[in-house]
């Protein structure tokens, strides 16, 4: 089976957490799951920011991307966020390379809008280093940047991102571990299952907004392209991989209308 795994970065922001996470990684793809991970970094992004006096500011999810801004994400998401995860999963016995949509324009982006600054809308992923790595026993850690082929550089949405590579590698499952316990109605019930049109009403009556908008419509991207399975679940929940990956119902499954 073939997986791609995206972490949120409040899954990453502590060594218990991310030690968790990378063990039960290491485990799935000990018993011969194919896997390759995208991570965010939001919180992590936030709170760099903060501590040199930069606001973040926010469009539908998006965070408004200065050059300054950018120059933290290189820094934040492109390094010390991914090098730790690296780190754990290197522990926990899995050979993890780190990488960023840049590597070998592995996603290749374009400005998304003015109004956002550097933030890159995927227009295309290349697998085909993933998968060159994938089958060497490699596991490749993607970081949320992307970049352009005269050399400009973004900060994309991580769940966009996944949702690219996963549809470019036509992976039988693409899993959103996310730190909420999927998607939740109005009154904050969980869906076992949601379709496309119910996404968008959604996004449309304002229930979801922020982050779980963005995932959303990056989930039913991937799922009207070539990915098998879409589920948004919640990373905090032990064993949670191993459940989805024996078909248990766990968080939220997305489907085609």
């Amino acid at each position: 089976m073939k997986v791609l795994i995206k972490l949120g970065g409040t899954l990453l922001d502590s060594v218990d957490s991310r030690g968790r996470l990378a063990s039960e990684i290491s485990a799935a793809i000990q018993q011969g799951l194919q896997a390759a991970v995208v991570h965010g970094g939001g919180k992590q992004m936030t709170a760099f920011l903060a501590e040199r006096g930069v606001e973040s500011r926010f469009v539908n999810g998006l965070r408004v991307t200065t050059p300054e801004v950018l120059d933290a994400v290189l820094k934040v998401l492109g390094g010390s966020v991914n090098q730790e995860l690296v780190a754990a999963l290197n522990a926990a016995g899995t050979k993890a390379v780190g990488l960023s949509g840049m590597d070998a324009l592995i996603t290749e982006a374009c400005r998304l809008s003015e109004e956002l600054g550097f933030v890159g809308k995927p227009i295309h992923s290349d697998s085909a280093l993933i998968e060159l790595l994938i089958c060497e026993g490699y596991l490749p850690v993607i970081a949320c940047v992307a970049g352009d082929r005269q050399g400009n550089l973004y900060n994309v949405n991580a769940d966009q991102m996944a949702s690219s590579i996963a549809s470019a590698m036509r992976v039988d499952k693409l899993l959103f571990f996310t730190d909420v316990d999927g998607v939740k109605d109005r009154d904050g019930a969980v869906y076992p299952v949601v379709s496309s049109s119910q996404c968008n009403a959604l996004i449309e009556k304002g229930i979801a907004t922020g982050g779980m908008r963005a995932k959303l419509e990056a989930a039913c991207l991937a799922v009207g392209q070539s990915v098998g399975e879409v589920v948004i679940a919640p990373g905090a929940r032990p064993n949670a991989l191993r459940e989805l990956l024996n078909g248990c119902p766990v968080g939220t499954r997305l489907v085609k209308d």
